[in-house]
């Protein structure tokens, strides 16, 4: 089971399909719904494959997430990217 040593914020906003689910789960076991989203998040991140094959996967269903990526390797190309260890 996940635990939480240093908590950080992060908003995730879902569709009203994948946000049903987890607001009946919070409701029947009564604990509130961002501690719940919480705890299922890290349980996914925690079984989640991080190979190739599933970045691709994941990417691809991110919408606007291949225009964006095309966006930054313009802008690096135009020499207007951060390094990441500047970020």
């Amino acid at each position: 089971m996940p635990t939480v040593d240093s908590p950080t914020g992060l908003n995730v906003t879902l569709d009203t399909e994948h946000a049903e689910k987890p607001s009946q789960m919070a409701e029947r076991s009564r604990v509130r719904e961002a501690t719940l989203a919480g705890f299922l998040l890290a349980r996914a991140i925690d079984q989640a494959d991080i190979d190739s094959r599933t970045m691709s996967e994941v990417l691809t269903g991110i919408r606007g997430a291949l225009d964006r990526a095309q966006l930054g390797r313009e802008q690096g190309r135009r020499g207007e990217a951060k390094p990441l260890e500047d970020a």
